[in-house]
């Protein structure tokens, strides 16, 4: 038995070294499926990947996510305007923009001249809970907020509201996916900004080395090569 052990401990430096596990860095973000969505998410876990980071995106309904994110039962917010550490006072903002979002209008049916968000008030406007930007200009008039985006076209296609109010992408992935081809997109757009990736303060080390990263993608145009892959529903 002796014998056994010391033959044991004799080739554990031959032994293969067991993997060590990443550490996670889990992330919040609104429910549904959005292209917004799955760009951010491949962005930043291509980022984390390379710092040594595994990446984990929890889907959560409506405010619920920011709040998670500065409270700390989550590590960060996947993504969100500028501005949102104003509010949010726990959470750090990853400075280099991962996409462009942009608020439009659809319409099924409704038509009418689009100037700015007072030009909605006449209607019933359905929305995605949570979307900050929509509940700041849409106060005061007729909405129904919804968890997703399917959620919001399928009441407006019945008669529930009159238009829908979010990002280009994720509405334009509804249309095809439901094949609403009579839905159309009203210009101008009502905003276009970036959006940036939000970390809860406890893990403030990781904002620069993170920011150093993506700055690093997006001069290779990895960054640009995933909105791209995306588009193509590839």
């Amino acid at each position: 038995m002796k014998r056994r052990v010391l033959l044991q401990l004799a080739l554990l430096p031959w032994l293969p070294a067991v993997a060590t596990a990443k550490p996670v860095i889990n992330v919040s973000t609104l429910l549904g499926e959005d292209p917004a969505t799955d760009v951010a998410e491949q962005v930043l876990r291509e980022a984390y990947h390379r710092l040594g980071y595994q990446l984990e995106v929890h889907r959560l309904p409506g405010e619920r996510t920011l709040i998670y994110a500065n409270e700390g039962r989550m590590d960060g917010e996947l993504y969100r305007k500028l501005g949102m550490d104003r509010l949010y006072p726990n959470l750090i903002i990853v400075p280099v923009p991962l996409l462009t979002y942009e608020i439009v209008v659809f319409t099924h049916g409704t038509e009418f001249v689009l100037n700015g968000w007072d030009s909605l008030k006449p209607y019933t406007i359905g929305h995605v809970r949570g979307i900050k930007i929509v509940q700041e200009n849409t106060v005061g008039m007729r909405t129904e907020a919804v968890p997703t985006m399917t959620q919001a076209f399928q009441k407006m296609m019945v008669g529930r509201t009159d238009l829908v109010v979010g990002n280009r992408l994720s509405g334009m992935a509804v249309i095809r996916n439901l094949k609403l081809d009579e839905v159309r997109v009203l210009n101008p757009p009502l905003a276009s900004f970036p959006v940036y990736h939000y970390l809860n303060k406890q893990h403030e080390a990781l904002a620069a080395p993170l920011a150093a990263v993506l700055r690093q993608m997006r001069a290779e145009k990895a960054i640009e090569a995933i909105q791209q892959r995306v588009a193509n529903g590839s």
